[in-house]
Protein backbone atom coordinates (compact mmCIF):
# COMPACT_ATOMS: atom_id res chain seq x y z
CA UNK A 1 0.00 0.00 0.00
CA UNK A 2 1.49 3.62 -0.88
CA UNK A 3 2.36 5.69 1.70
CA UNK A 4 1.64 9.59 1.08
CA UNK A 5 4.14 10.43 3.75
CA UNK A 6 6.85 12.50 1.93
CA UNK A 7 9.87 11.48 2.35
CA UNK A 8 13.18 14.23 3.37
CA UNK A 9 16.29 14.61 1.30
CA UNK A 10 17.97 14.19 4.81
CA UNK A 11 15.95 10.74 5.16
CA UNK A 12 17.26 9.98 1.69
CA UNK A 13 21.18 10.59 2.52
CA UNK A 14 21.18 9.20 5.92
CA UNK A 15 19.77 6.04 4.52
CA UNK A 16 22.92 5.57 1.79
CA UNK A 17 25.24 3.05 2.54
CA UNK A 18 28.30 5.34 1.35
CA UNK A 19 29.61 8.48 3.40
CA UNK A 20 28.23 11.47 2.19
CA UNK A 21 29.29 14.98 3.02
CA UNK A 22 28.24 18.30 2.76
CA UNK A 23 30.52 21.49 2.96
CA UNK A 24 30.65 25.28 2.38
CA UNK A 25 32.62 26.53 -0.33
CA UNK A 26 35.17 27.31 2.81
CA UNK A 27 35.33 23.51 3.82
CA UNK A 28 33.27 23.94 6.79
CA UNK A 29 31.25 20.95 6.76
CA UNK A 30 27.10 21.29 7.03
CA UNK A 31 25.88 17.78 7.08
CA UNK A 32 27.62 14.12 8.13
CA UNK A 33 25.70 11.22 6.82
CA UNK A 34 25.44 8.03 9.75
CA UNK A 35 27.92 6.28 7.18
CA UNK A 36 30.37 9.08 7.20
CA UNK A 37 30.64 8.41 10.58
CA UNK A 38 31.66 4.68 10.65
CA UNK A 39 33.50 5.35 7.35
CA UNK A 40 35.47 8.87 9.24
CA UNK A 41 35.09 8.06 12.76
CA UNK A 42 33.74 11.14 13.74
CA UNK A 43 30.07 11.86 14.83
CA UNK A 44 27.78 14.09 13.27
CA UNK A 45 27.87 16.49 16.17
CA UNK A 46 31.92 16.12 16.32
CA UNK A 47 32.11 17.23 12.34
CA UNK A 48 29.84 19.89 11.64
CA UNK A 49 30.83 23.26 11.96
CA UNK A 50 34.19 21.98 11.39
CA UNK A 51 36.35 22.32 8.32
CA UNK A 52 36.89 19.06 6.21
CA UNK A 53 40.09 19.33 6.04
CA UNK A 54 41.23 19.30 9.86
CA UNK A 55 38.89 16.31 9.88
CA UNK A 56 39.58 13.74 7.03
CA UNK A 57 42.62 15.19 4.96
CA UNK A 58 46.31 14.33 5.96
CA UNK A 59 49.97 15.75 4.45
CA UNK A 60 49.55 13.83 1.71
CA UNK A 61 46.18 14.55 0.93
CA UNK A 62 46.51 18.44 0.41
CA UNK A 63 47.56 19.03 -2.87
CA UNK A 64 44.49 16.78 -4.32
CA UNK A 65 42.08 18.73 -2.00
CA UNK A 66 43.32 22.15 -3.38
CA UNK A 67 43.07 20.31 -7.18
CA UNK A 68 39.47 18.85 -6.12
CA UNK A 69 38.56 22.57 -4.97
CA UNK A 70 40.14 24.43 -8.09
CA UNK A 71 37.83 22.10 -10.27
CA UNK A 72 34.92 23.05 -8.15
CA UNK A 73 35.05 26.22 -8.48
CA UNK A 74 35.44 26.02 -12.59
CA UNK A 75 31.84 23.84 -12.11
CA UNK A 76 33.89 20.42 -12.67
CA UNK A 77 32.73 17.72 -10.54
CA UNK A 78 35.95 15.59 -9.36
CA UNK A 79 36.13 11.74 -8.88
CA UNK A 80 39.00 10.02 -7.76
CA UNK A 81 41.38 8.09 -4.85
CA UNK A 82 43.33 9.79 -2.63
CA UNK A 83 44.48 8.82 1.37
CA UNK A 84 42.32 10.29 3.88
CA UNK A 85 42.35 10.32 7.33
CA UNK A 86 40.24 8.55 9.93
CA UNK A 87 39.63 10.49 13.49
CA UNK A 88 42.36 8.13 15.35
CA UNK A 89 44.90 9.09 12.71
CA UNK A 90 44.98 6.11 10.79
CA UNK A 91 44.97 6.50 6.81
CA UNK A 92 42.91 5.10 4.39
CA UNK A 93 42.41 5.07 0.53
CA UNK A 94 38.70 6.84 -0.22
CA UNK A 95 37.64 6.82 -3.77
CA UNK A 96 35.78 10.21 -3.53
CA UNK A 97 33.71 11.92 -5.80
CA UNK A 98 33.11 15.74 -5.04
CA UNK A 99 29.94 17.74 -7.00
CA UNK A 100 29.73 21.96 -6.27
CA UNK A 101 25.73 23.28 -5.30
CA UNK A 102 25.51 26.23 -7.30
CA UNK A 103 23.13 29.12 -6.98
CA UNK A 104 22.81 31.81 -9.60
CA UNK A 105 26.47 30.53 -10.85
CA UNK A 106 27.70 30.75 -7.57
CA UNK A 107 29.54 27.97 -5.57
CA UNK A 108 27.61 28.06 -2.14
CA UNK A 109 28.52 24.54 -1.49
CA UNK A 110 30.34 21.13 -2.11
CA UNK A 111 28.60 17.91 -1.40
CA UNK A 112 30.99 14.20 -1.34
CA UNK A 113 30.30 11.04 -1.54
CA UNK A 114 33.03 8.58 -0.46
CA UNK A 115 34.00 4.81 0.47
CA UNK A 116 36.42 2.56 1.13
CA UNK A 117 38.81 2.32 -1.86
CA UNK A 118 40.39 -0.99 -0.35
CA UNK A 119 37.35 -2.59 0.46
CA UNK A 120 35.73 -2.09 -2.88
CA UNK A 121 38.88 -3.23 -4.57
CA UNK A 122 39.70 -6.26 -2.17
CA UNK A 123 37.41 -8.69 -4.21
CA UNK A 124 38.93 -7.76 -7.25
CA UNK A 125 42.45 -7.57 -6.36
CA UNK A 126 43.43 -9.44 -3.21
CA UNK A 127 42.87 -12.20 -5.01
CA UNK A 128 45.52 -12.33 -7.30
CA UNK A 129 48.86 -13.58 -5.65
CA UNK A 130 50.84 -10.42 -7.75
CA UNK A 131 51.27 -7.04 -5.97
CA UNK A 132 48.48 -4.73 -6.88
CA UNK A 133 48.91 -0.38 -7.09
CA UNK A 134 45.95 1.49 -8.19
CA UNK A 135 47.29 5.02 -9.69
CA UNK A 136 46.03 8.44 -10.49
CA UNK A 137 46.83 9.61 -14.00
CA UNK A 138 49.72 11.74 -12.76
CA UNK A 139 51.55 7.78 -11.14
CA UNK A 140 50.21 8.92 -7.67
CA UNK A 141 49.43 5.81 -5.76
CA UNK A 142 45.77 5.78 -4.58
CA UNK A 143 45.63 2.37 -2.74
CA UNK A 144 48.30 -0.84 -2.38
CA UNK A 145 47.01 -4.80 -1.72
CA UNK A 146 48.27 -6.50 1.02
CA UNK A 147 51.17 -8.50 -1.14
CA UNK A 148 53.22 -5.12 -1.67
CA UNK A 149 55.00 -6.53 1.93
CA UNK A 150 55.24 -10.25 0.80
CA UNK A 151 56.80 -9.75 -3.25
CA UNK A 152 58.42 -6.44 -2.70
CA UNK A 153 59.20 -5.46 0.98
CA UNK A 154 56.98 -2.02 0.64
CA UNK A 155 55.12 -0.39 3.49
CA UNK A 156 51.20 -0.83 2.24
CA UNK A 157 50.00 2.62 3.82
CA UNK A 158 53.23 4.32 3.80
CA UNK A 159 52.50 3.89 0.03
CA UNK A 160 49.49 5.81 -0.08
CA UNK A 161 49.76 9.49 -1.46
CA UNK A 162 53.30 8.98 -2.99
CA UNK A 163 54.55 8.65 -6.33
CA UNK A 164 55.38 5.45 -8.34
CA UNK A 165 58.21 6.66 -9.68
CA UNK A 166 60.84 6.62 -7.00
CA UNK A 167 60.02 3.11 -6.80
CA UNK A 168 61.56 2.77 -10.15
CA UNK A 169 65.54 2.21 -11.18
CA UNK A 170 66.71 5.51 -12.45
CA UNK A 171 67.61 3.90 -15.98
CA UNK A 172 63.97 2.91 -16.65
CA UNK A 173 61.96 5.87 -15.29
CA UNK A 174 61.66 7.48 -18.76
CA UNK A 175 60.50 4.46 -20.54
CA UNK A 176 57.96 4.09 -18.04
CA UNK A 177 56.63 7.54 -18.30
CA UNK A 178 56.17 7.34 -21.91
CA UNK A 179 54.19 4.30 -21.31
CA UNK A 180 51.77 5.27 -18.53
CA UNK A 181 51.09 8.09 -21.01
CA UNK A 182 50.42 6.15 -23.71
CA UNK A 183 48.37 3.86 -20.98
CA UNK A 184 46.52 6.66 -19.58
CA UNK A 185 45.19 8.01 -23.07
CA UNK A 186 43.93 4.36 -23.90
CA UNK A 187 41.73 2.74 -21.70
CA UNK A 188 42.03 -1.17 -21.37
CA UNK A 189 44.73 -3.77 -20.51
CA UNK A 190 48.49 -2.93 -21.82
CA UNK A 191 50.73 -5.53 -22.73
CA UNK A 192 53.05 -6.35 -19.80
CA UNK A 193 56.53 -4.74 -19.12
CA UNK A 194 59.70 -5.46 -17.20
CA UNK A 195 61.02 -3.01 -14.76
CA UNK A 196 63.59 -2.85 -12.06
CA UNK A 197 61.86 -2.02 -8.90
CA UNK A 198 63.54 -1.06 -5.32
CA UNK A 199 62.71 -4.23 -2.84
CA UNK A 200 64.03 -5.42 -0.30
CA UNK A 201 67.07 -2.57 -0.27
CA UNK A 202 67.93 -3.73 -3.64
CA UNK A 203 66.58 -3.76 -7.34
CA UNK A 204 65.02 -7.01 -8.65
CA UNK A 205 63.02 -7.33 -12.07
CA UNK A 206 59.37 -7.21 -12.00
CA UNK A 207 56.67 -8.10 -14.95
CA UNK A 208 54.50 -4.51 -14.58
CA UNK A 209 50.66 -5.09 -15.94
CA UNK A 210 49.21 -1.86 -16.58
CA UNK A 211 44.92 -1.54 -17.07
CA UNK A 212 43.59 1.93 -17.62
CA UNK A 213 40.61 1.75 -15.41
CA UNK A 214 39.89 5.78 -15.00
CA UNK A 215 36.42 5.64 -16.71
CA UNK A 216 35.54 2.43 -13.98
CA UNK A 217 33.17 3.92 -11.29
CA UNK A 218 34.79 1.73 -8.79
CA UNK A 219 38.37 2.29 -9.52
CA UNK A 220 38.67 5.90 -10.99
CA UNK A 221 42.68 4.69 -11.65
CA UNK A 222 45.03 2.55 -13.22
CA UNK A 223 45.66 -0.29 -12.17
CA UNK A 224 49.52 -2.13 -12.01
CA UNK A 225 49.88 -5.90 -11.53
CA UNK A 226 53.53 -6.17 -10.29
CA UNK A 227 55.21 -9.48 -10.20
CA UNK A 228 58.56 -10.88 -9.93
CA UNK A 229 59.83 -11.68 -13.29
CA UNK A 230 58.44 -15.05 -14.16
CA UNK A 231 61.52 -14.72 -17.12
CA UNK A 232 64.26 -13.15 -14.79
CA UNK A 233 63.66 -15.82 -12.28
CA UNK A 234 64.12 -18.71 -14.11
CA UNK A 235 67.39 -17.39 -15.10
CA UNK A 236 68.34 -16.35 -11.79
CA UNK A 237 67.17 -20.03 -10.85
CA UNK A 238 69.36 -21.66 -13.92
CA UNK A 239 72.33 -19.63 -13.05
CA UNK A 240 71.91 -20.39 -8.86
CA UNK A 241 72.03 -24.23 -10.31
CA UNK A 242 74.48 -23.72 -12.44
CA UNK A 243 77.02 -22.07 -9.37
CA UNK A 244 75.77 -24.83 -7.61
CA UNK A 245 77.05 -27.55 -9.72
CA UNK A 246 80.06 -26.06 -10.64
CA UNK A 247 80.91 -25.94 -6.67
CA UNK A 248 80.13 -28.96 -6.16
CA UNK A 249 82.29 -30.21 -9.32
CA UNK A 250 85.08 -27.93 -7.56
CA UNK A 251 85.16 -29.30 -4.10
CA UNK A 252 84.82 -32.84 -5.91
CA UNK A 253 88.35 -31.99 -7.78
CA UNK A 254 89.88 -30.69 -4.63
CA UNK A 255 89.08 -33.96 -2.79
CA UNK A 256 89.75 -36.36 -5.59
CA UNK A 257 93.30 -34.55 -5.71
CA UNK A 258 93.97 -34.58 -2.17
CA UNK A 259 93.41 -38.28 -2.21
CA UNK A 260 95.74 -38.66 -5.40
CA UNK A 261 98.25 -36.76 -3.44
CA UNK A 262 97.88 -39.12 0.18
CA UNK A 263 97.92 -42.16 -2.22
CA UNK A 264 101.26 -41.17 -4.25
CA UNK A 265 102.50 -39.99 -0.55
CA UNK A 266 102.02 -42.76 1.80
CA UNK A 267 100.85 -45.81 -0.50
CA UNK A 268 97.50 -46.21 0.87
CA UNK A 269 94.18 -47.11 -0.75
CA UNK A 270 91.82 -44.23 -1.92
CA UNK A 271 89.19 -45.25 1.10
CA UNK A 272 92.02 -44.88 3.28
CA UNK A 273 93.36 -41.46 2.31
CA UNK A 274 89.81 -40.03 2.61
CA UNK A 275 89.29 -41.59 6.06
CA UNK A 276 92.76 -39.32 6.98
CA UNK A 277 91.67 -36.57 5.19
CA UNK A 278 88.08 -36.57 7.47
CA UNK A 279 89.52 -37.37 10.62
CA UNK A 280 91.70 -34.95 10.43
CA UNK A 281 88.73 -32.12 9.46
CA UNK A 282 87.01 -33.57 12.37
CA UNK A 283 89.74 -33.26 14.98
CA UNK A 284 90.71 -29.73 13.97
CA UNK A 285 86.58 -28.49 13.74
CA UNK A 286 87.29 -27.72 9.90
CA UNK A 287 85.45 -29.49 7.08
CA UNK A 288 87.05 -31.84 4.67
CA UNK A 289 86.65 -29.51 1.44
CA UNK A 290 88.91 -27.02 3.33
CA UNK A 291 91.43 -29.80 4.52
CA UNK A 292 91.67 -30.95 1.04
CA UNK A 293 92.17 -27.12 -0.51
CA UNK A 294 95.15 -27.00 2.15
CA UNK A 295 96.56 -30.58 1.05
CA UNK A 296 96.61 -29.18 -2.51
CA UNK A 297 97.65 -26.04 -1.94
CA UNK A 298 101.09 -27.91 -0.44
CA UNK A 299 100.44 -27.69 3.37
CA UNK A 300 101.71 -30.70 5.20
CA UNK A 301 98.43 -30.87 7.59
CA UNK A 302 98.55 -34.73 7.24
CA UNK A 303 101.57 -36.81 8.61
CA UNK A 304 102.62 -40.10 7.14
CA UNK A 305 101.68 -43.03 8.97
CA UNK A 306 104.67 -44.23 10.82
CA UNK A 307 106.30 -47.63 10.61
Amino acid sequence: MASNQRISSTEQLEALGQAVITTDPAGVVLFWNPAAEELYGWTAQEAIGRNIAELSVPEVGQDVAAEIMAALRDGVPWSGGFPVRRKDGTLFPALVTDSGIYRDGNLVGIIGVSINLGTALRPLLERSTDAALVLRSDAVITYASPAVELLFGWEQDALMGTSIVPLLHEEDRAALAALLEDVVAHPGVHTPVEVRVQAWHDWRWAEAAFTNLLDDPTVRGVVCNLRPSPARVAQEVAELRARQLETALQSRLVIELAKGYLVGRDGVTPDEAFASLRSYARSHHLTVHDVCRSVVGGEPLIAPPTG
